[in-house]
C-alpha cells in the first residue's frame, strides 16, 4: 500500500484526505514515477474548490512532481526504470507517493537539478516559457507588466525576463514581496496596496504604458490591466487568483485603444513530446546556468500528509515563490 491525497467533494482544504491506496501497474505508453517532491500550484486550489471540478469522485489532486521511474508500460521508449524525471501535465493524482504518467508528459531530469528544484519550477517554468516566448515573444529592451511578481510563476518570470534583457514591472502586495521581486530581477515594482497600478505604469514608462500585461490575478486586476496597456496592446489573462473575469463588454477593448485579450493555458502550447523537450531544454539550461534560481524555504515544504495546511497557507497569500509537498 502507498499514500495519496484524495477528495470526495469540492470545497475548502478540509475536503482533502490522506488515504491508503494500491498503485496500479502503468498501462501501455505510461511511466510509473515514485515521487520525491510534488509541486503545489494555485490551479490545484481551483480544482479542489470546484472552479475546475473533476469529472468524478473520489479524485486525486495535483499534476506536477519529480522523482524516479519505477516501472514502464508497454511501448514506452526513451525512458527506463531508475531514470530521474519530472512532469507537470499529468492527470490528477500527483499528490501521491506513486503516479502513472503518459510518457509524452515526462521530461528527463539533468543530474545538475534536484528533485525539489524540478518540482518547484517545472509547471511554473513551462508557464513562463509559453507566456514570454510564445503567447507574446518579448524582445530585449521591451517593458512589460507582470502581476503577482513575487509568486512562484512571477519570480521565475522576473529572472527569465532579466536574462532576455526585458524590463519587467512587477505588481506585489507588500514591501517585502517588492524586495523579493526586485532581487529576482524585476526592473520596477508596484505595491498595489499603496499605489494605483495604471498610474504607476504610466509614470514608469513616461506615459507610454506597456504593450503586454501578464495577469494571473483575474477579476481584481482586469480593468487595471487594460488601463496599463498602450494602443493595440495585449492582455494575457492566464489565471484567476481573485476569481474569474465575467461579464466583459467587448466594446471596452475598443474604447481603451483597440486592445487584444487572450486566455491561454500550457496545454494549448505544450502538446507533445517534442514541444515539451524544447520547452524543458530552455528552462533547464537557464536553471543550470544560474540565470534562474529556484529555492524553496523550509516553511513552504510540507509533508504529503499536511496537504490541507499547505493549501491554507497558499490561499492566505503569505507565501513567496514555490511550495512543495514531500512524500
Amino acid at each position: 500500500m502507498a499514500k495519496r491525497i484524495q477528495f470526495s467533494e469540492t470545497g475548502t482544504p478540509d475536503v482533502l484526505q490522506y488515504v491508503d491506496y494500491q498503485p496500479q501497474d502503468p498501462q501501455a505508453g505510461e511511466v510509473q514515477v515514485e515521487n520525491k517532491a510534488i509541486g503545489i500550484n494555485y490551479i490545484d486550489t481551483y480544482v479542489r474548490s470546484g472552479l475546475y471540478a473533476p469529472a468524478s469522485f473520489p479524485a486525486g489532486l495535483g499534476t506536477e512532481a519529480a522523482g524516479i521511474v519505477t516501472k514502464v508500460g508497454h511501448d514506452v521508449t526513451g525512458i527506463k526504470p531508475g531514470d530521474r524525471v519530472v512532469y507537470a501535465q499529468s492527470a490528477l493524482g500527483a499528490y501521491s507517493e506513486f503516479h502513472n504518467v503518459p510518457q509524452e508528459k515526462i521530461a528527463l531530469l539533468p543530474d545538475a537539478i534536484s528533485f525539489e528544484q524540478a518540482a518547484a519550477s517545472f509547471l511554473k517554468g513551462l508557464t513562463v516559457y509559453y507566456l514570454l516566448r510564445q503567447t507574446h515573444e518579448v524582445q530585449a529592451g521591451e517593458t512589460i507588466l507582470f502581476h503577482a511578481a513575487a509568486g512562484g510563476v512571477g519570480l521565475i518570470a522576473c529572472q527569465w525576463a532579466k536574462a532576455l534583457g526585458v524590463k519587467l514591472i512587477g505588481t506585489v502586495g507588500s514591501d517585502e514581496k517588492a524586495e523579493r521581486a526586485s532581487q529576482a530581477g524585476a526592473w520596477a515594482t508596484i505595491n498595489y496596496q499603496k499605489e494605483d497600478i495604471a498610474t504607476r505604469v504610466s509614470d514608469l514608462t513616461n506615459g507610454e504604458k506597456v504593450g503586454v500585461v501578464y495577469d494571473s490575478v483575474g477579476k481584481d486586476t482586469f480593468e487595471k490591466s487594460l488601463n496599463s496597456l498602450k494602443r493595440r496592446g495585449l492582455l494575457v489573462s492566464f489565471g484567476n487568483a481573485s476569481g474569474p473575469v465575467k461579464g466583459v463588454d467587448l466594446a471596452i477593448l475598443n474604447q481603451k485603444g483597440s486592445l487584444f485579450v487572450t486566455r491561454p493555458s500550457l496545454n494549448g502550447y505544450v502538446t507533445n513530446r517534442e514541444e515539451l523537450a524544447q520547452a524543458s531544454s530552455e528552462l533547464f539550461s537557464l536553471i543550470a546556468s544560474g540565470a534562474i534560481k529556484v529555492d524553496v524555504s523550509d516553511a513552504q515544504k510540507f509533508p504529503l500528509s499536511e496537504a490541507r495546511r499547505a493549501h491554507e497557507t497558499l490561499e492566505s497569500r503569505v507565501t513567496q515563490g514555490s511550495s512543495l509537498l514531500i512524500p
